[in-house]
């Protein structure tokens, strides 16, 4: 079993930040003095990760690649096993995908995990000294003023937003007509929008979206019935979201219901539930 000396915060955007980034967020976790793995699962957001003690590392190749703070999670589309070891302090900001790139200023592209060199790795030695010092309002603080003048830069994309803001509203149930329609825009063009501002289309984000919904409440109500959600979130029937669900996880809902009783909800990105060997 993991160590149950958990810490976990999630601090609001600035208003003017709200349509790029869903929050802010800091987790500490004991992993013991072994190397420990822990799951990232696909959700519908990108994600910004700053990591601070013994360091972190991906599976590649065989061995272990180790990872530089920052690095970028990208909308995944399977899991993604992560190892470290003692103590490890993550402060992670959680974005719209189709506001990120943008965001960053990096070319869009489909990497689920992109390591990449840009000013705001900068902020490190500064995150690192107030994490240390247990000052974590102060360092999700300087990344609010990092985004804020970042944002200042940017001119967003009020069609991406809308268009954003009607997929999360449904939970991901929206046929692409209906998004573009919210979005007061054509279908064409929505389509070109997002694949130019995310990699990705309006069906693939939905799609994860939705089985965002799905692997939530199985966290939280393991015994949920499968027909039920399967309706509630617009599947085709219960055969429908076991495949998708599959394709996403790497596993069926089933198991993943009965493995979500053995450990608890961190939070909704991150699970960091021990990899078994």
């Amino acid at each position: 079993m993991l160590s149950s000396d958990i810490q976990h915060q999630e601090f609001e955007p600035p208003r003017e930040l709200r349509d790029a980034i869903k929050c802010f967020w800091y987790n500490s976790r004991d992993l013991g003095e072994d190397e420990s793995g822990f799951e990232v699962v696909p959700d519908g957001f990108a994600e910004i990760i700053f990591h601070f003690g013994n360091g972190c590392g991906i599976a590649s190749g065989g061995g272990l690649q180790l990872l530089s703070s920052p690095f970028m999670i990208g909308l995944l589309n399977h899991p993604v096993h992560f190892y470290s070891k003692n103590r490890l302090e993550v402060i992670g900001i959680r974005c719209y995908p189709w506001t990120v790139f943008d965001l960053l200023g990096l070319p869009t592209g489909k990497d689920g995990i992109r390591v990449f060199e840009h000013p705001i790795a900068k902020l490190q030695s500064t995150l690192e000294e107030l994490v240390a010092a247990n000052k974590i309002e102060q360092a999700i603080d300087q990344l609010k003023q990092y985004f804020r003048n970042a944002r200042l830069q940017v001119t967003g994309d009020g069609m991406l937003s809308k268009a954003g803001e009607a997929m999360r509203d449904a939970n991901g149930t929206l046929p692409v007509s209906q998004v573009a329609e919210a979005a007061n825009a054509t279908v064409r063009t929505l389509e070109r929008k997002f694949r130019e501002s995310s990699g990705y289309t309006v069906k693939d984000v939905s799609g994860l979206i939705r089985f965002e919904q799905v692997r939530n409440h199985l966290w939280l109500d393991p015994d949920v019935s499968l027909a039920g959600l399967a309706h509630e979130f617009g599947y085709t029937d219960q055969s429908h979201l076991s495949k998708e669900f599959k394709r996403y996880s790497g596993t069926t809902p089933a198991a993943f219901a009965r493995n979500a009783k053995k450990f608890p909800v961190v939070h909704d990105f991150i699970a960091f539930k021990q990899v078994e060997k």
